[in-house]
């Protein structure tokens, strides 16, 4: 599977998903914080199924 997120996109996904996983502990304590896992997980691997289906690429490597 190759990667089709950039450096960027990977930074900013991280930060929402700890700031939602953050809503699980602190602040209003809801388990909808859970959803953080999604963008964490994505931005841990580099690769974003979603981007894949709709034919996005931010990952500078590998455009021509």
């Amino acid at each position: 599977m190759t990667k089709n997120m950039g450096t960027a996109d990977r930074a900013i996904r991280a930060v929402i998903g700890l700031i939602l996983l953050s809503l699980v502990f602190m602040g209003p304590q809801t388990p909808w914080g859970w959803i953080g896992l999604i963008p964490l997980v994505t931005a841990a691997i580099g690769l974003c199924p979603l981007y894949s289906l709709i034919g996005i690429r931010t990952c500078p490597a590998g455009r021509k």
